[in-house]
């Protein structure tokens, strides 16, 4: 069943990149800047699952992730917001954040090799905010990537609980660990959907014709 769910959520992910590359490369739609996500997100899980067949430990790999997805998904929201006050809002909040990260690096270069649970909950909460406020904004305006922020929303602040309850956990029996790996991966396949439907509402020939 965990293998059925982590695999699958690979698979729509693969699915997803190729989807909105093509409208990028080939109908100039797609945002550059969430294709780069999808890009970086599907390197980051090949890249993870190499090592873990390897057996090599991957939690640097688990930070650069969350660090490169609040850059890229930061940029992604603030190329679509349209009201200055908002931009500068993203655009400072992201910089500070990249800054204490930094700064907290330098203190504790350790921090890397091992699950910064810091950096997790600063970057996830993060973007949830970003992702919020282009959920405001579209009560009033289009509803484009209304489905992907929606999906960020319920995936960080979920997946963000799960990783506190897994770094609570570390004492605990081996099944409750698990549990909490298997929730994460079927929260991602759902996340992954939603962009999936995002596409299918958004960018795909049956959409151009609506």
């Amino acid at each position: 069943m965990d293998d059925f769910l982590i695999y699958s959520g690979y698979l729509i992910l693969l699915l997803n990149l190729i989807l909105y590359s093509y409208s990028f490369f080939r109908k100039g739609k797609a945002n550059v800047f969430f294709v780069a996500y999808l890009a970086f997100a599907f390197l980051m899980q090949f890249s993870m699952e190499i090592m873990y067949f390897l057996r090599m430990k991957n939690q640097f790999v688990i930070n650069i992730f969350f660090a490169g997805q609040m850059i890229l998904l930061g940029l992604f929201y603030n190329s679509l917001l349209q009201i200055k006050n908002q931009k500068i809002f993203v655009q400072t909040t992201l910089s500070v954040s990249l800054l204490i990260l930094g700064f907290q690096l330098v203190l504790d270069s350790g921090q890397f090799v091992k699950l910064n649970l810091f950096e997790i909950i600063l970057t996830s909460l993060l973007l949830v905010v970003y992702a919020l406020i282009h959920l405001y904004n579209m009560l009033t305006d289009n509803k484009k990537y209304y489905y992907i922020s929606f999906g960020f929303v319920m995936y960080l602040l979920s997946s963000t609980v799960l990783f506190l309850v897994g770094n609570l956990s570390s004492g605990l029996s081996n099944d409750v660990k698990f549990l909490t790996w298997i929730l994460n991966a079927f929260l991602i396949l759902i996340l992954q959907f939603f962009i999936l439907y995002e596409w299918i509402k958004s960018f795909s020939a049956k959409a151009s014709l609506v």
